[in-house]
């Protein structure tokens, strides 16, 4: 009998839990499906924008070939055309120039931070190896102190036989 009421009651905890999942995923769903709504009317709002922007496209394209004829059908326009043509050109191999000039100007400064580095490496290097002599250089500073205290005790001990 204990065996079936402990059955029952997990069975019960088991429906609880199971109910609980059910409610989460219902608010899920329900979560999804906004989410879905949202997406839809962004999608709708796009392809209406999109719409609005081919028609402003093919307007500007209209607009761009009627200016076009115009200038092909003006003499005075056509030198005009030729002259910014030209101004064009010219302000064109000017960039190409500042563009080499900047591209070289790179180049030199990656080569100089890299001499930099280099030469960092080489100082910190040398830092080390003066450290290590200053240390050598007071290891023999009391080794030759100890030298000499021990060379005035045996000169007193000399002068005292």
């Amino acid at each position: 009998m204990d065996r079936i009421k402990e059955k029952m009651n997990s069975l019960r905890i088991e429906a609880d839990e199971a109910s609980s999942k059910v409610e989460e995923l219902q608010k899920q769903i329900k979560v999804l499906e906004q989410e879905n709504l949202q997406k839809e009317h962004e999608i709708t709002s796009l392809q209406h924008k999109n719409q609005q922007l081919e028609t402003e496209l093919e307007k500007a394209e209209t607009k761009a070939k009627e200016l076009k004829d115009a200038a092909d059908v003006g003499g005075n326009q056509l030198s005009q055309n030729e002259a910014l043509q030209r101004r064009l050109q010219l302000l064109e191999d000017e960039a190409e120039e500042a563009d080499k000039n900047l591209r070289e100007t790179n180049d030199k400064l990656r080569q100089t931070d890299v001499k930099a580095g280099h030469f960092e490496r080489k100082v910190s290097a040398l830092e080390v190896e003066r450290d290590n002599w200053e240390a050598k250089f007071e290891e023999m500073a009391k080794k030759f102190a100890a030298v000499q205290k021990e060379l005035e005790d045996f000169q007193a001990e000399i002068g005292n036989i």
